[in-house]
């Protein structure tokens, strides 16, 4: 409804009530005309009081109609047990039901009204609502905040007594409704929609009241704004916040900073909690590489889902001290265990396991660095495929029920060291853990698969945020080089969910489960775009300069190979599921490799480690025509892609 309906609405309301004012009264029908005029002269002086305090530009919608509706059923049942006792003790009240009416009334009123009343003192409103005619101007000593995000999100946000403390001033709110503008939520009015950003600034700054922070509370409004814009903001000064979501919100916060990586990413997709909840609370959870950035968020999310214990194993010292920390203040109640460790030692392992007796194993612990594990191509063996082996036994022989391993997308046609150490643990792990038979019985193993995060280790955000702070030149492989991209806790999200989906299932899942990251991301666009973000003009201000493919490196990546068909599994998750069933890799093989490995011999690590990728890409178990086999055939596009590289 309009502002104007509103206003004709409360001079019908005051009309009407003036007239049953004079009936209960006189006790008498006031339609006469002196009455009516009465009537209408009260009418009138509503008018003058409703567009003095302007009551109509707050929203019908946002009253607590739960709260008012149940102070007026228990001054309904009131009025009715009174009517009944009356009646049995045959006691006569004068007025009959017209008392018992005003009564109904008088009740919810002083019951809604007492209530209001200690609202208002507690929250320290009482004086100001009472004296103040216009909407209450931003406090000169506190930030200005200008809110963006629909009408019923920021009517929720400002009620919220502890959402804004005493750090920020609302000085208005935009949102994507144009009818709303005007209206006021909480004494904060709506200035305008969000296409309006632009102008509504300019009349804040040109009106003294410029906003210190812009709170986006969807990720609608800031996927659209655009980086030029955005970037704009934060020259100026403009501090750029949101919410905190369900495992920030432990360190206290009603706000955030929006990270860098929120800003390049697109909009995350969004899960329901509940079967991650389901698949962690109350159980004994470790989770390897938990220092890093996959790791360490796992661990956070894990933390919030309540486990009955929760094991951090990492073989970096300070990471693994961090984030011990961060839990413990954040949930100090809740019983961990920090484990200084390296999947490598396999005798370590079987201890800390035996120790600890975990039910869900997380084992994110991996070398990931293209181009250092390319150059290193045995210490990638060591900890990607004899690592993981060492923890899928362990995790079998302790009696765990759940095994995840963390993959990438290179793991797919894999050019790089990295990528086929990735594609071979993926194999391992589902071979030890089951049992070298293959069968299902033992531990269940989930195998999720995804491409970039953003800000984790290895990421080239961090390496662009430095160039650009130096000034330039902002340095990339090849211009039609694209990736894909998610931000750490969307990509953490949806592993634990595709975890919990593989739990529930009643067969164990045949393939690999890839997360949905959207379209592939060029990266000179990103580059381009952190550009726009810092404020500054590619190509004017920061040059970017193009280097060429390093070795192991390709144009673009796949989340499903060859020898692999995709299937629905859920919002945001997909299944590689193998055309064929794959052989298990031969002991002879796995052992030639680790011999290699552990010789140092890096020629025969290369020659061995991708002669098992070939095995593992097999599209059918038939030989191909003309003396070629499938294995051949994959054989040759590898090496194609690797001189390419």
């Amino acid at each position: 409804m309009g502002r104007m309906g509103k206003i004709a609405a409360h001079m019908v309301l005051a009309f009407m009530a003036m007239l049953l004012a004079q009936t209960l009264a006189s006790g008498a029908l006031p339609f006469t005309a002196p009455g009516l005029i009465l009537a209408a002269l009260f009418a009138v002086s509503a008018l003058a009081v409703e567009l003095l305090f302007q009551v109509e530009r707050s929203p019908w919608r946002f009253f607590a109609a739960s709260d008012g509706l149940r102070l007026a059923r228990s001054a309904l049942l009131s009025v009715l047990t009174f009517a009944l006792v009356a009646r049995l003790a045959d006691v006569r009240q004068p007025g009959g039901l017209r008392t018992l009416a005003v009564a109904f009334l008088l009740q919810t009123a002083l019951l809604a009204g007492l209530r209001i009343v200690r609202r208002a003192v507690h929250e320290r409103a009482l004086v100001d609502a009472l004296t103040r005619l216009r909407p209450a101007p931003a406090s000169p000593a506190l930030p200005r905040l200008l809110i963006v995000g629909s009408a019923n999100e920021a009517e929720a946000f400002l009620r919220a007594p502890a959402a804004l403390g005493e750090r920020y001033a609302p000085v208005g709110v935009l949102t994507p409704e144009a009818r709303e503008t005007g209206d006021e939520l909480g004494g904060v009015c709506i200035l305008g929609v969000i296409d309006d950003f632009d102008p509504v600034m300019a009349q804040l700054r040109d009106g003294g009241l410029q906003p210190s922070a812009v709170l986006f509370l969807t990720d609608g409004p800031l996927s659209a704004f655009g980086a030029e814009r955005l970037g704009r903001l934060k020259t100026e000064g403009v501090r750029l916040l949101r919410r905190q979501g369900l495992v920030d919100m432990a360190g206290g916060s009603a706000l955030r900073e929006i990270s860098l990586e929120e800003l390049l990413s697109r909009a995350p997709v969004r899960l329901d909690p509940q079967p991650v909840r389901a698949l962690v609370a109350g159980k004994r959870v470790l989770v390897t590489g938990a220092g890093g950035s996959i790791g360490s968020e796992l661990a956070r999310q894990i933390a919030a889902s309540g486990p009955a214990q929760l094991t951090l194993l990492d073989a970096a010292e300070a990471n693994l001290f961090h984030i011990d920390r961060e839990l413990g203040e954040a949930w100090p109640r809740l019983p961990r265990h920090a484990v200084l460790c390296d999947v490598r030692d396999s005798a370590r392992l079987d201890q800390v396991f035996a120790a600890e007796k975990p039910e869900l194993v997380f084992h994110a612990a991996a070398l990931k660095h293209v181009t250092l594990v390319e150059n290193h191509p045995c210490e990638g063996v060591r900890t990607n495929v004899l690592g993981s082996r060492n923890v899928a036994l362990a995790a079998k022989a302790c009696g765990a029920a759940h095994l995840a391993l963390i993959s990438t997308d290179k793991a797919v046609a894999p050019a790089s060291v990295m990528g086929a150490t990735k594609r071979v643990a993926e194999a391992v792990v589902r071979q030890f853990a089951k049992g070298s038979d293959g069968s299902g019985s033992g531990t269940r193993v989930s195998v999720v698969r995804f491409g970039n995060v953003l800000g984790s280790a290895g990421s080239v955000v961090p390496i662009f945020q430095h160039q650009i702070a130096r000034g330039g030149p902002v340095t990339l492989t090849d211009a039609e080089v694209e990736r894909y991209f998610m931000t750490i806790p969307e990509a953490v999200q949806l592993v634990l969910r595709a975890v919990a989906l593989s739990a529930g299932d009643r067969e164990p899942p045949t393939g690999v489960l890839t997360l949905e990251m959207g379209e592939p991301v060029r990266i000179i666009d990103l580059a381009r775009r952190m550009i726009e973000l810092q404020g500054l003009v590619p190509g004017r201000d920061i040059e970017i300069k193009i280097t060429g493919l390093r070795p192991g490196e390709k144009l673009t990546e796949a989340l499903v190979d060859i020898n692999e068909t995709a299937r629905p599994k859920a919002e945001g998750i997909t299944e590689a599921a193998p055309v064929v069933p794959l052989p298990p890799i031969p002991p002879a093989a796995l052992a030639a490799l680790e011999a290699a490995a552990l010789a140092g011999d890096e020629a025969a690590v290369r020659e061995r480690l991708f002669a098992l990728v070939e095995g593992l890409r097999i599209v059918s178990p038939a030989p191909a025509t003309a003396g070629r086999t499938p294995a051949g055939e994959i054989r040759d596009k590898l090496a194609t892609a690797r001189t390419q590289a």
